[in-house]
Order: C-alpha cells, then sequence, then structure tokens
C-alpha cells in the first residue's frame, strides 16, 4: 500500500513519532516547510463555504462577506463540518458571543469519524478547549490556545478515513446570537493504515469519593495513544484552604489489574511543578487559572515529548489526597469533616498510617507530628484527550446538563 506524505505544521509534536515511521516506509516525504507534495489538497469550512468544495468559498453576496457567522436557537444543533474522506483536521477556531460560564458548559461540542452514530468527541464546548469550570482566560499550549481570553483554537491532527462530521449542540435554553468558526483540514488522495483517530471523553464527579480515584479515561480496550487531559477542581470548603493536590496520577496498561505501570508523585508534580500550584503554562503543562480565593484550579498535562502508546487497554485515574499539617487535619477531623488520614510525613520519616478498615484517629500520642496527607473529597472534572485504532469507542455518553452546570462561579 503506497504511504501517505503529510506535512505536520504543527511543530512536528503529535506526528513526532509515527512521522519518523512513514519516512521509513515512505518517499519522497515532504518534511520540510518548502517541500511540495501532490498527496495533500487543503480545505478551509466555514459558514462561507460549509461544504469545503473547491471553488465554492464566499459566494454569497457576491463574495463580499456574504455569511461569516451564524446563530444556534436554543435546543438547536449546528452543523459544523461534514466531509467526506479520507483527510487529516489540522485546526479549529471557534468565536462566540456568549462565553459566560453557563453557555460554555451547556453547549456541547460533538465530532463523529466514518460514520459511526456514537461521537467520539462528547464534551462541554469550553472543557474540550481547555477552558475549565466555564471560565475564559488566556493561555496558549501546544495543543490548544485562547489568545485574548475571546477565541477557541486546538491544532490536534484529527485523521478519518471515511468522513468526519462536528457539530455543536446548544442545550443552554437561550439563543446563542453569534458563530464564528473555520476548520482547516487536508484532503487525502489515500488513508494510511498507522492513523488512529481521535477521541475526547469529559466527566465531572461534584464530589468524589473518599478513596476511590477519579476517572479521568474509563477502560479502554485496543491500541491507542493516552495525550493527555485538562482538569479542573473547585476544592471543598469544608477542609478550608488546606492543599487538594497531592493525589497521583495513575496510568493502568495492556493488562495492569489491581496496579499501574505507570503512576506519578502528586498532583502538581504530574503538571510539572511543585510545592504548590499557582498560575502558569507552557507548552504540555500549566494550570491556567490559580484561584485559591475561590477554591479553584484548572490544569494540564499533555504527553507529547513522552508519548504513552496501549496495545490493548489503558485506564487514567487521579487519587483524591490532599495534606496539611497534622494539627490542622486533627482540628477538621474533631469537627467531623469526611477525610481518612494515609501518612504523616516528617523528613526523612514517611509513616503509613492508612487502614483500609479503621479510620486512624491522630489524636493518638503514639503518632508522630508532621505534614499528613488525607483522602478527601472534591469537586473535580477532567477532559482527557486520546487516539484509539476505532472510530467511536464504548465510553459513557457526556454526562446530563444539571451536572455540567451545577454551581458555576460567573466570570
Amino acid at each position: 500500500m503506497k504511504r501517505i506524505p503529510i506535512i505536520f505544521l504543527f511543530m512536528g509534536l503529535l506526528a513526532c513519532d509515527y512521522s519518523t515511521t512513514i519516512e521509513q516506509k515512505a518517499s519522497p516525504i515532504p518534511n520540510q516547510l518548502y517541500e511540495y507534495s501532490d498527496y495533500i489538497e487543503p480545505r478551509w469550512v466555514s459558514f462561507e463555504n460549509i461544504s469545503g468544495d473547491k471553488g465554492q468559498g464566499g459566494i454569497e453576496n457576491y463574495g463580499a462577506k456574504g455569511h461569516p457567522c451564524d446563530f444556534i436557537k436554543a435546543g438547536e444543533t449546528k452543523s459544523l463540518l461534514d466531509i467526506q474522506g479520507p483527510g487529516i483536521i489540522n485546526r479549529i477556531w471557534i468565536t462566540i458571543s456568549d462565553r459566560s460560564p453557563q453557555m460554555l458548559r451547556s453547549l456541547v461540542i460533538n465530532m463523529y469519524w466514518d460514520d459511526e452514530e456514537k461521537p467520539a468527541v462528547s464534551a462541554p464546548f469550553g472543557d474540550f478547549f481547555g477552558i475549565g469550570l466555564g471560565r475564559t482566560t488566556t493561555f496558549q499550549n501546544a495543543l490548544f490556545s485562547n489568545p485574548e481570553g475571546r477565541s477557541f483554537n486546538t491544532n490536534i491532527q484529527m485523521p478519518f478515513r471515511k468522513s468526519a462530521k462536528i457539530e455543536i449542540v446548544n442545550e443552554s435554553g437561550i439563543e446563542l446570537p453569534m458563530i464564528f468558526y473555520d476548520v482547516n483540514l487536508q484532503i487525502l488522495s489515500e488513508w494510511d493504515d498507522s492513523f488512529m483517530y481521535f477521541h475526547c471523553f469529559w466527566h465531572r464527579d461534584t464530589a468524589t469519593t473518599l478513596t476511590q480515584d477519579f476517572m479521568l479515561l474509563p477502560e479502554v480496550k485496543g491500541k491507542g495513544r493516552y495525550l493527555g487531559t485538562n482538569v479542573s477542581v473547585h476544592a471543598n470548603p469544608v477542609y478550608k484552604d488546606y492543599w487538594w493536590g497531592e493525589g497521583e496520577v495513575k496510568v493502568y496498561l495492556n493488562g495492569d489489574t489491581d496496579y499501574p505501570t505507570l503512576v506519578g508523585t502528586g498532583t502538581e508534580d504530574y503538571i510539572g511543578t511543585a510545592w504548590g500550584q499557582g498560575q502558569y503554562y507552557n507548552n504540555y503543562q500549566g494550570c491556567p487559572i490559580a484561584d485559591p480565593d475561590n477554591l479553584q484550579w484548572t490544569f494540564y498535562r499533555y504527553h507529547i515529548p513522552d508519548p504513552v502508546y496501549f496495545k490493548t487497554d489503558c485506564m487514567v485515574t487521579l487519587q483524591q489526597i490532599g495534606g496539611s499539617q497534622k494539627a490542622d487535619v486533627l482540628e477538621l477531623q474533631k469537627a467531623g469533616v469526611n477525610l481518612i488520614p494515609i501518612t504523616i510525613h516528617q523528613a526523612p520519616a514517611f509513616a503509613h498510617i492508612y487502614k483500609p478498615d479503621e479510620i486512624v484517629d491522630l489524636s493518638d500520642p503514639d503518632l508522630p507530628e508532621g505534614w499528613v496527607n488525607f483522602y478527601r473529597s472534591d469537586d473535580v472534572a477532567s477532559a482527557t484527550y486520546f487516539y484509539f485504532e476505532k472510530p467511536s469507542n464504548e465510553l459513557p455518553e457526556i454526562q446530563p446538563l444539571s451536572i455540567r452546570i451545577w454551581d458555576l462561579l460567573e466570570n
């Protein structure tokens, strides 16, 4: 089968590993900006050329800016892309007139590949584009950007063999007055069997359960690549302002059962910082929102330079663990706050005090002083991204609107 040369302009990030594979198997391959290829045709799809057909762009109003935007009625599903393949989406840009937290969580973006009935992507609009908690902010990273807090961009590459369909569903109960968008893609002459399909799973737990890890990605069975996640935390005020981010990310791969192959050391460690979590962002890891006054954080990690492939199955979780000094946690425990102590750390000693069938009383005089890690319950949501060998998945459908918009702050 003839291999298809593809120009990955997006810094070679997502394709850096399999573009090398293609280069080894095919020739010629356009690896440089100045190289030419006969195998691809560019298309821009917007309301000015909804079909993406050749020579059909901007024909309304005699080519004089005839249809740059549209609206979405309450309850309406608006199609943004419906095109035949094979091809690869390289960029999506969207802006909307109502960017309130309620709207960002009430709009749902769905993406379908190869005529599948179940979407591979189904997530609240804002969360998909890295805007957790419905709070817009300025940031830029390797996969998403919001340059001035008013637009939503992604450069994730999304191959499709037969067809691609993107739609926005307005579940807000009110009309969205304006939506502008642009989907940039390449039509390919042939499909390459090494390509995988892009997927996104969104999940929220308004009150996580003690001792149970938050599910970033439920188990998927098949071959693929865990790409990364955007996580939002609204910390429970019953724990005051004590640190919530001691939980470790676990990645279960290829038959792992009770314990994972990949495990981190803490939440802020997973995104490349330490000793707390302030506002910052870079290509692969960051925290666009750090708002201790409102007990809210949004953060991300993308496994681009450190790819996580799986051959048979994958599941990703985040422990729900916080920490503070022993006196602080003891005060909470005496007040009846829902928590379970796990460890006491007084360097270099690290005492294991967790008992599955018994909650340790921190007032016990035999226990050492130090930093206490403890299970806690917070409001956590995530949009997790992965590539998969199949155009659809068997993951749960998106949660209802009532869960998505519960207890949102206003901008």
